[in-house]
């Protein structure tokens, strides 16, 4: 069966379904479940090209204890016990769940293991794996299904009773790892002393247990700034935090998907952490369109004409060497005056130390140091 999302009551052991993708970018809802996830206990990773590996070792080289499947009855018969969720951890063109995983999503629904899909295709529409889930007595959570319109909400001007420093991590591309910053970010924050909430905007930040935030993408337009101001609201009044880090989509000037000046505008950002690859000339996935990434001076620029400061640099090191990323990370910051940081490779440090300053100096914002 389908069920309308209870997002406090879905927590338990998972599995991830990656179809082959594992090694991919395309899988990086899986990748950020792998890497952290507070709202589920991931058992292992279904994927018949990584079978016998580590998932961490293959994402960043880091062993943790996820292995890799290339079945759910091996998952099963390792882990003595059957998860109850399979997770669809992979992008797929057109947003589709595609015809070679119907058999092993209708086998974990016969089993009674139920599928969160993040997918844009909502699966509990279609009639035969409804029949298998309920079957099963398994269920369905298509976790991008829109909200209906009464719990949709319009922009109100409420941003202005929120105290806490406003920040978002955007970026010059999709794909870039805005969400890991972003979580990475807060994690470090929280090592400073400083209580730091993300609010998520992606069914990924969902799945790893945020309890702020929307999917953007399943939202239609007439509601993006009230929903970002919702969730923005929403945290500062439940949490009372000293820093709010929203997740940022896409970037300003892809043309697939312009996004940023909502957040900008809509949230009232004290700052913006700017993720960029300097390994990309076109935007990702548009190569023959052929139009190059605009520069980072000029990012930095069309963020403040937007309202803001660029705060803080983080690098997408892909596609060059380790020796070449630090080159460019440090022409960067020397020219540009801005801390920069390698997050994968160097940790967020030196981002946090940033926004520390940046608290003290907020009127009315008092930074507390929680044990």
């Amino acid at each position: 069966m389908t069920d309308k999302l209870n997002q406090n009551a879905v927590t338990g052991t998972a599995c991830i379904i990656t179809g082959g993708l594992l090694n991919d970018v395309h899988a990086k809802t899986a990748h950020g479940l792998i890497r952290q996830s507070d709202r589920f206990q991931i058992l292992g990773v279904l994927d018949h090209i990584s079978a016998g590996e580590d998932a961490g070792m293959l994402l960043d080289g880091k062993h943790r204890n996820i292995p890799v499947f290339h079945t759910i009855e091996q998952l099963i018969g390792h882990c003595g016990q059957k998860p109850d969720y399979a997770i669809i951890g992979m992008a797929t063109k057109g947003g589709v769940l595609p015809e070679e995983l119907y058999p092993l999503v209708k086998q974990t629904l016969e089993m009674g293991i139920s599928l969160v899909n993040g997918l844009h295709e909502t699966i509990g529409d279609i009639e035969e794996f409804s029949a298998v889930a309920k079957q099963g007595q398994s269920r369905i959570l298509d976790i991008r299904k829109p909200k209906g319109f009464k719990d949709l909400h319009f922009w109100t001007g409420k941003i202005k009773e929120v105290k806490a420093l406003k920040l978002a991590v955007l970026g010059t591309d999709c794909a870039l790892g805005k969400r890991t910053t972003t979580k990475f970010l807060v994690n470090e924050l929280k090592e400073h002393g400083c209580d730091a909430h993300m609010v998520y905007t992606g069914q990924t930040g969902w799945l790893q247990g945020g309890q702020y935030g929307f999917v953007f993408d399943a939202t239609p337009n007439d509601f993006i700034s009230g929903e970002l101001e919702h969730s923005v609201c929403q945290c500062w009044e439940k949490e009372d935090p000293d820093v709010i880090l929203l997740e940022g989509q896409s970037s300003l000037r892809n043309p697939s998907g312009p996004c940023g000046s909502e957040y900008i505008i809509s949230c009232e950002l004290d700052g913006v952490i700017l993720q960029h690859a300097p390994g990309r000339t076109y935007f990702n996935g548009l190569e023959k369109y052929g139009k190059p990434i605009p520069t980072i001076e000029e990012e930095i620029a069309l963020i403040k004409m937007l309202g803001t400061d660029t705060i803080c640099i983080t690098l997408n090191s892909e596609g060059l060497t380790p020796k070449e990323a630090q080159n460019i990370k440090n022409k960067i910051e020397q020219e540009l005056g801005i801390p920069t940081v390698l997050p994968l490779e160097e940790g967020m440090n030196r981002c946090a130390a940033t926004i520390k300053q940046m608290m003290h100096k907020k009127k009315d914002v008092v930074p507390v140091t929680r044990p």
